[in-house]
């Protein structure tokens, strides 16, 4: 066995499907895992932009106010959670406690709180009035007043980082050589982007079908509501299953998992308190230099996010129609990205880590000039102090004019995304597996959450500072200020790629330094 795990793929193999065949237990579970989790968190992605920007008195302005405040509250609330519990549960256990408690909320809210939003909501006249009354909190009003909205908002927002980037790699990380890592990882985003090539048709068909049915607006996103909760439960059990049967018939195997191989045979360090795991990680800067990557992924893809999805509320102004945009972004990205796992997959292996790495943020920097000059290009045909909606109602600009910027900026945001999933993702996690299996579980926890959380966070109150110095403004008038914002903290992970590939080279070489040398006899005395 350990002649066949040492030897190379060569031809079609080689490009296409570098796993052994007695790996394929060990690999295939953890495809569908990624499957089942990159289907919800399309599912979930595309549902809660659909609500929260077409909600009453809201737009796409909310969501910087949702993830500034909302989403960063709630990330650390979920930190100091996860913190405890990490002491408290095993692995296993620790998987439950962290993906059910998503699980349940989402089954429950198409079903027993959406039917009673109009009784637990504030009325459109009410959250108007109050917007009136206080313009500074313009944005922020109708998050309060469609609470429900918010929250299923925020828990969507958190899977990604809570489940993806978090429970997922961390299994992976803790079983996963870093050998067999370099076949493997790129190989699970190309199982797992087949998720969004499945949930973006499946949005699209349901909006299609909803819409053939004449409902009324509350009813069809009810019903919307409903089936894609659906989907997500389905996935979700799944996803739950797989787990539970690798726990039992995959890690027992020591062909598959080898504990003391991971460094978790040897004899381990007490477990820390919160404020040790922090402190630790604030005299990391290894790890501060991941979480510079993962920061700065998040400011720059949500500084252009905002822009685009104002874009597409103008153009498709109700849920059904909007999530039908953001299917076909789902379809489109899980295309490209499906594709680009082909190549990705071998990039890691035929180049060096920081050439990957420089792969995302090269494309992205270069997707945030091309959309960002056709919004000003819109800009420039408005009179100064003119809304677009009005604008467009006049005929000074034609509507094909803001449903270009939106094709524009779906072509960024799914390539943008796709190379994320098939690179960035498996290049920030190979950057894990050197660490100690402390810093591996508790400070991936803080890079990753908070860390993840707080790039978008950060974007956010961007957002907000400007909507509140330029009260009245809407972001797309703001696109002069963003644009430049977005290319320099891109320019800034450019360099962080540098900083850490030195710093993950040393450390590479220095573990496998230390494997030789345990694994030679020892003198005779």
């Amino acid at each position: 066995m350990s002649q066949q795990a040492t030897e190379e793929f060569s031809g079609w193999r080689k490009l296409l499907w570098p796993i052994h065949s007695f790996e394929i237990k060990k690999f295939l579970p953890m495809g569908i895992m990624m499957f089942c989790i990159l289907f919800i968190y399309t599912v979930l992605r595309d549902t809660k932009d659909a609500i929260l920007v077409n909600a009453p008195g809201a737009g796409a302005e909310s969501l910087a106010f949702a993830k500034g405040i909302g989403v960063t509250i709630s990330a650390v609330l979920f930190m100091i959670l996860y913190t405890k519990a990490a002491n408290i549960f095993k692995r296993e256990g620790l998987f439950y406690v962290t993906a059910l408690p998503f699980l349940i909320f989402f089954g429950l809210f198409p079903y027993f709180i959406y039917p009673h939003v109009g009784t637990l909501h504030m009325s459109l006249e009410t959250i108007q009035s109050l917007q009136a009354s206080y313009p500074v909190f313009k944005w922020l009003i109708p998050l309060i007043g469609n609470w429900t909205y918010t929250t299923f908002y925020i828990l969507s927002e958190l899977w990604g980082s809570a489940v993806l980037s978090l429970l997922f790699w961390a299994f992976a990380n803790a079983i996963t050589p870093v050998k067999q890592s370099r076949r493997f990882y790129g190989m699970f985003g190309f199982i797992g982007n087949f998720g969004l090539l499945l949930s973006g048709p499946a949005i699209i068909f349901v909006s299609q079908w909803i819409s053939s049915l004449g409902l009324a607006r509350f009813e069809s996103t009810g019903l919307m509501l409903k089936v894609l909760m659906a989907f997500v439960i389905a996935a979700g059990v799944i996803l739950i299953g797989t787990f539970y049967w690798m726990n039992r018939a995959v890690l027992t195997d020591i062909r598959h998992y080898n504990p003391e191989e991971m460094g978790e045979g040897k004899k381990k360090k007490a477990k820390l308190s919160m404020m040790d795991s922090f402190k630790l990680i604030l005299q990391s800067p290894y790890l501060g230099f991941i979480a510079m990557l993962v920061l700065a992924y998040g400011v720059s893809i949500n500084l252009f996010e905002g822009v685009w999805k104002g874009q597409i509320k103008i153009a498709y102004p109700n849920e059904v129609d909007y999530n039908q945009v953001m299917g076909g972004l789902s379809t489109l990205t899980g295309g490209i990205a499906v594709a680009l796992m082909l190549v990705g997959s071998n990039l890691l292996r035929l180049f060096s880590w920081r050439t990957c790495a420089l792969i995302t943020p090269v494309v992205l920097i270069s997707g945030i000039l091309v959309f960002f000059g056709v919004i000003q290009y819109n800009n420039m045909l408005i009179p100064g102090g003119m809304q677009i909606v009005q604008a467009i109602k006049e005929g000074v600009i034609s509507k094909d004019s803001i449903a270009f910027a939106v094709i524009v900026g779906l072509f960024v945001n799914a390539f943008g995304k796709a190379v994320k999933y098939s690179l960035f993702d498996p290049t920030k996690e190979m950057a894990y597996i050197p660490l100690d299996p402390e810093l591996k579980v508790k400070g991936k926890a803080a890079v990753d959450v908070i860390g993840g959380r707080g790039g978008k966070s950060l974007g956010s109150y961007t957002q907000m500072g400007l909507l509140t110095a330029y009260s009245g403004s809407a972001l797309y008038q703001l696109a002069p200020i963003i644009a430049p914002i977005a290319l320099g903290v891109v320019a800034l992970w450019i360099l962080s790629v540098f900083k850490l590939n030195t710093k993950f080279r040393t450390l590479t070489e220095q573990k496998a330094a230390e494997e030789n040398a345990s694994s030679q006899p020892s003198p005779a005395t």
